[in-house]
């Protein structure tokens, strides 16, 4: 009789504690639907709309591809302000590549365009098109990538060095400044250049080292061989890096398919579905999140501001977020785009 009473009592409880865990975890999952649902905050601003020549603002806009959700992040920001203050805009995928950007802005200025929106791939390579528009009289807003040329009207962007450097305090604080790194990057990509030397002069500078860096082109597909070939070239590889939101799925993939979420921890750039799911299982550690749809809204507030012949600033800064295991429900609206 008491082996039952023991028994009925044990079962009790793990069915209580069954019932306790469903609660909590229907809790969160309302909780980060409702996050989700909520969508990115609204623009704080938007420009006041204009005719030119008796029609609405015709605003081009060159993102570097469609395929991340950061570009598409942008291009949601930019047309919201642009659905509010009346101006057309007209996307083309730059599709990874300098000259299909440069072939943009030159139709765009055959078309009269009254402003374009750049996210440059190259952004070298992309000047000589910005200037072209510049003497056509048409003002060039370059936003994410910093184009340093007295052509562009406005940048509106991030310091992605810096961003980089942050990413590396917080592995410097995991690792206490040991082990080897290795890094999945995009080498064509102007910005993750930045974003990778602002990371590595920083761990190397306090004891870590920088033990092979992959190319992944900014291509998901690139990037997940690419970081597949990295992870099984170094199977006792503790810590890596990726510095883009194609680099970070690359890298989550290789990761997972390789079974090393528990002895391989990662930072990187840009929330995904991806990301999101190893922050929630602790491996990932850090991702740094820029607001990707304020770039939208101030680089088109910008261009219409300038199309409309009104002054705009030269350069606006938009700050970044760091997202860890701790607070990653606050930023789930970064999954949708």
């Amino acid at each position: 009789m008491r082996r039952t009473v023991t028994a009925a009592v044990a079962l009790g409880l793990l069915l209580t504690a069954t019932t306790a865990c469903d609660v909590q975890a229907r809790k969160e999952i309302a909780a980060e639907k409702k996050a989700t649902e909520q969508g990115p905050p609204p623009p704080q601003r938007i420009a006041q709309a204009c005719k030119v020549q008796g029609r609405a603002p015709k605003i081009g806009l060159v993102p570097i591809n469609l395929q991340a959700l950061f570009f598409n992040q942008i291009n949601t920001g930019a047309k919201t302000v642009a659905a509010k203050a009346g101006a057309q805009v007209q996307v083309v995928n730059g599709n990874d590549d300098s000259t299909t950007q440069a072939n943009a802005i030159d139709d765009m200025v055959a078309g009269h365009y009254d402003a374009i929106i750049v996210d440059a791939v190259d952004t070298e390579g992309i000047k000589p098109a910005i200037r072209r528009a510049k003497d056509a009289g048409i003002p060039v807003v370059a936003v994410d990538a910093t184009v340093d040329d007295p052509a562009v009207s406005t940048q509106v962007g991030t310091a992605n060095a810096e961003g980089g450097k942050q990413l590396a305090d917080a592995l410097l604080k995991i690792s206490g400044g040991k082990g080897d790194i290795g890094v999945v990057g995009a080498l064509n990509s102007t910005i993750q250049n930045e974003r990778q030397k602002g990371f590595s002069d920083e761990v190397t500078a306090h004891g870590m080292k920088i033990k092979n860096v992959v190319d992944g082109r900014n291509i998901q597909e690139n990037a997940q061989t690419a970081a597949e070939n990295l992870l099984t070239g170094n199977p006792d590889l503790p810590y890596a890096y990726a510095t883009g939101e194609p680099a970070l799925i690359g890298l989550a993939a290789a990761v997972v398919s390789q079974q090393r979420t528990k002895d391989l921890q990662v930072v990187g750039w840009d929330l995904s579905s991806q990301a999101v799911d190893g922050l929630k299982a602790g491996w990932i550690k850090g991702v740094v999140q820029q607001n990707t749809f304020q770039f939208g809204y101030d680089a088109m507030n910008a261009a219409i501001d300038l199309a409309c012949k009104r002054s705009a600033p030269k350069d606006v800064p938009v700050p970044t977020q760091i997202v860890t295991p701790a607070n990653v429900g606050d930023y789930l609206y970064y999954l949708e785009k």
